[in-house]
Formats: structure tokens, C-alpha cells, sequence
């Protein structure tokens, strides 16, 4: 970067920033700051600038701008610009660039003229971000509102008028299609649906004759499946064209309701949802399994030192009484390189989540887990039971947490199961709620565990898989914590003598029913 005279000054004013911290301010900023001469030829590019485009400041250094330009940029673009910065203007657009790689990414760019006390343009100050992620969503929304806009044009979508007794009076192609699928009159079926959703607002609206905005709604298909439909009411008044009605106008309101089937949309979000849970839960896996691993090496290396403590107090008692013990020293200095390695040991173990405690519906995240396991039942053949509570199943908690520990216990106990050959293979997930507490039983057909292991298999590095197996004996001491964060109790039922049956007991939130 070329240095430019700078003007003395007589004093510095008053809260004048100093020039180097330009210079850092320049360096450390998040968008990518470069500056040419006036042949656009690079002086100078700064951190984020090299990040973006992948080349180093001793490559771009000396190097025209046009070293990021890519073909399909159209060229009156180019002569667009010039024109512009040539008259001294700031010009701003888009850009697609190529990184050093090769790879292409749509550039915002702004382009500002330096001109000097001549009225000469000196430099060029280029910004510019990287905005492909935001080009292709706002290409694929606006995708996805063509063709929404598309199939509404083509009356894709359910509509059926009803009259004030909610008769269909008129309806289209799409609907008679969801009668064939959801049975006799599926608009009062939704209709029935919304009032149970939104209550009052809906009585409210429905004599008022007000416009209900679309809401989605989920109701049962005789097979039993669940649909997902969005649902808008508008209003329609009819004038009455009798004679009767000349003077005293009679007015009759249609209720017309449209309906659209977004279940493959709602399997999608789903299915998103719970990938993003997935790597979360991976995430916290390899981070919990990272601490629980150092905590137990720092755990096992200090009962040998405590024990190396204990000689290095007997020798220096022995040396205080006049023994020639030279080995004591070195012992000493052996003991503080140690508890040095072992502090520094320490300070590796990685923090705990700042996960915020909030409410957490346990039902909700038993059904997430059964979810998430959904491969590996199948691929072991396990046939599941789900009983969830009908009561209230609220607790305050971590929720990814919670959903790491029951993903935990239900993986158990599918490798206990695929241990055991031949047989039945069940798991059953139960959900109770009690006065206090709601209670998680994990039930599996397994082998077992003995009774004099019960406590054991709580503690880290203990594992009945042996070490071929390449288990490290964390999980249920990573649940015990878990656990104990959240006030509750784990315990393995001793009278569960088909299996292994693990209870898991949380306190419920204040105010909660029960059953």
C-alpha cells in the first residue's frame, strides 16, 4: 500500500482518532477492503478481502483487479462501471467473481473514487461481500412464490363456498379430490379444526364475518395418517334480488374456505428440523465425550500423584529427623512437574453448553428421539412401543441435552438387543406424570444388566462391551450428568427381569397437572 503525504497539524484535536487505528480497523473489518491506483491496479487488500478470494496478500499485490473477473459478467457491466467511477461517482452492483480456486461467487461490490486536493482520482477504495448464500435463497423464495402464484392461477387449490349453515353450496376439482381421501365433507372437518385451535378468536371472527388469514391445521385421514392442510376463510355477502327485499334489503353471507395440502412441505421442515437436530446432538456428543475423557484421565492421574505426595511427605518427615535421602529432591521437582502437566490437563477440558434453560415438552422430545433413532430400529428389527403421558409432561431444562440423553439410552439399548441372539426384539419408551416429577422408563428385551453392576455402569470407563469393542464406558456416566444438572434421579430397575428397564425421574414445573 502506497503511503500519502500526510498535512502536519500544529495540535491534534480533541478526540482526534489516531491514524494506526484506521489502519486496524481497515485490517480486522468483516468486508473485504481493497485499494488500486488508478489503473486499478491492487496496492493493498485486507484480511477479509484474502479470506473471500483465497489469494494471499503477496498475490494480489501489484496485480490488476480484473485478476478476480469472471466471463459471464456481462461486459456492460464493466463499461457501466468505469463510466461512472470515471466521473468520480461511487458505483455499486453485482459482480460475479472467481477465487483463486477457480470456484465463482456473486461479489456486492462498491467502488469509491479517491480524489485528491486537484480534483484528480489518485486510488480507488473497493468493499465488497460475498452474497451467492443470499442470491439463492432470495432466487429460490422468489421460485417458490412463481410457483405458488402459478398454481393458484391454476385453481390447484381446494375451494369450497358455504352458506350461513355451512352447506357447500359450490366447490372445485381439488376438493372433490380430498373427499375421496379424507371422506364425506373434509371442510367441516378443518372448520372443526380451526375452532378447536384458535377458540374464542374464531367464534369471534365467524359472527363477525371477518376474514381469517391462512393457518395451518392437522387433521386424520381414515388410514390414519395425518395431513397437513393451510386454510383461509374469507367472507362473501349476497343482496337479496327478490321484491320482498326492495325496501328492507336482505343480505346472506358465504363462507368461502380454501384449502391447500402442505403436508410434503411440513415432512420436509421436519425432516430439516430433525437433520439440524442431528448435528447438534453430534456436536454436543464429540464435545461432552471430549470433557467427560480429559475429566477422567485428569481423575485417574491424580490418585497415583496423591500417592506420589504421600511418599514425598514421609521422605521430607524422614529428612527432617536426619536421614540422607538425596532421591527426595528430585521426587519434589517430579511432583510440581506433575501437578503442572495435570493443571494444564485441566484447563483443556472444553466448557459446558450455555444452552438457556427453558420449558421443554418431554412427550415432545421422546417422539424427536424415536426420530432420530428411526435407522437403527429399523436396521436391528426392533419393534417399538411409545406410550406418552396424557398429562402434563413440561419440565425446565436444556432441551438438546435432554433429547443427547434419551438418544443415549434408547442406542443402548439397541446395541444390548443386537448382543442377544435370536429372540424378540422390543423396546418400549414410557412417559408418566406424577405429583412432582414425570417419569421416563426405557425398557428393552435385552440381556440385562446384573445386579452388582447396576451402580458400576454409571461410572466413566466402566463398559461391560470390552475394550475390542472400542468403547470408552461414557454414555450412561454423560446421562448421570445430565441428570443431576436438571435435579432428577437415574436408576436401573432391579425388578425388570426381562431385559433391562432404566427409570429416569425429572421434577415437573410448578403448577403442572398430573395424573
Amino acid at each position: 500500500m502506497s503511503k500519502q503525504p500526510v498535512a502536519p497539524t500544529a495540535t491534534a484535536a480533541a478526540g482526534e482518532v489516531p491514524m494506526h487505528l484506521f489502519r486496524k480497523a481497515v485490517e480486522q473489518a468483516a468486508l473485504a477492503i481493497s485499494i488500486t491506483d488508478a489503473k486499478a491496479n491492487i496496492l493493498y487488500a485486507n484480511g477479509a478481502f484474502q479470506r473471500i478470494t483465497g489469494y494471499g496478500q503477496d498475490e494480489v499485490v501489484g496485480h490488476n483487479e480484473s485478476i478476480l473477473s469472471y466471463r459471464v459478467t456481462p461486459k456492460l457491466v464493466y463499461e457501466t462501471l468505469w463510466a461512472q467511477i470515471q466521473r468520480q461517482r461511487p458505483w455499486n452492483g453485482l459482480l460475479v467473481n472467481k477465487r483463486k480456486d477457480g470456484s465463482r461467487y456473486l461479489a456486492d461490490v462498491t467502488i469509491t473514487p479517491v480524489v485528491s486536493e486537484d480534483g484528480d482520482t489518485t486510488h480507488y477504495l473497493g468493499m465488497h461481500r460475498d452474497v451467492t448464500e443470499v442470491h439463492r435463497l432470495e432466487r429460490q423464495v422468489q421460485n417458490q412464490k412463481t410457483l405458488i402464484e402459478s398454481v393458484v392461477d391454476a385453481a390447484q387449490v381446494a375451494i369450497v363456498l358455504l352458506d350461513d349453515k355451512e352447506r357447500v353450496v359450490l366447490d372445485n376439482q381439488e376438493y372433490k379430490k380430498l373427499v375421496s381421501d379424507l371422506g364425506k365433507e373434509p371442510a367441516l372437518k378443518l372448520l372443526a379444526a380451526l375452532r378447536e385451535q384458535m377458540g374464542d378468536a374464531f367464534a369471534k371472527a365467524h359472527d363477525k364475518h371477518r376474514n381469517i388469514a391462512a393457518r395451518e391445521v392437522c387433521i386424520e385421514t381414515p388410514k390414519k395418517t395425518s395431513r397437513w392442510f393451510s386454510c383461509a376463510i374469507s367472507w362473501f355477502e349476497e343482496h337479496d334480488v327478490g321484491a320482498d327485499a326492495f325496501y328492507e334489503p336482505l343480505r346472506r353471507h358465504y363462507l368461502l374456505l380454501t384449502i391447500q395440502d402442505i403436508s410434503e412441505i411440513k415432512r420436509q421442515q421436519e425432516a430439516l428440523r430433525i437433520n439440524s437436530l442431528r448435528a447438534l446432538l453430534s456436536e454436543q456428543e464429540r464435545i461432552q465425550g471430549l470433557r467427560e475423557t480429559l475429566a477422567g484421565a485428569v481423575y485417574q492421574l491424580e490418585g497415583p500423584l496423591n500417592m506420589l505426595s504421600a511418599v514425598a511427605a514421609m521422605m521430607e518427615r524422614r529428612r527432617d529427623n536426619g536421614a540422607d535421602l538425596p532421591a527426595a529432591s528430585a521426587l519434589d521437582e517430579a511432583m510440581q512437574k506433575s501437578r503442572e502437566a495435570l493443571e494444564t490437563l485441566r484447563s483443556c477440558i472444553p466448557c459446558q453448553s450455555n444452552e438457556a434453560m427453558q420449558p421443554v415438552d418431554l412427550n415432545e422430545v421422546l417422539v424427536d428421539v424415536l426420530k432420530l433413532t428411526t435407522a437403527n430400529l429399523l436396521s436391528a428389527g426392533v419393534v417399538v412401543e411409545w406410550l406418552p403421558s396424557s398429562g402434563a409432561t413440561t419440565i425446565s431444562g436444556h432441551p438438546a441435552q435432554l433429547t443427547n440423553l434419551f438418544k443415549q439410552l434408547v442406542s443402548n439399548a439397541i446395541e444390548a438387543m443386537n448382543e442377544r441372539r435370536g429372540g424378540t426384539r422390543e423396546l418400549r419408551l414410557t412417559c408418566s406424570t406424577h405429583a412432582d416429577h414425570i417419569e421416563i422408563r426405557v425398557e428393552d428385551s435385552g440381556p440385562g444388566i446384573a445386579d452388582d453392576l447396576r451402580y458400576k455402569v454409571f461410572q466413566p470407563f466402566f463398559t461391560t462391551k470390552g475394550a475390542a469393542r472400542q468403547h470408552l464406558g461414557l454414555g450412561l456416566a454423560m446421562a448421570q450428568e445430565v441428570i443431576n444438572q436438571h435435579g432428577g434421579t437415574i436408576d436401573i430397575d432391579p425388578a425388570w427381569r426381562t431385559g433391562c428397564r432404566v427409570r429416569v425421574q425429572l421434577p415437573l414445573i410448578a403448577g403442572g397437572s398430573h395424573d
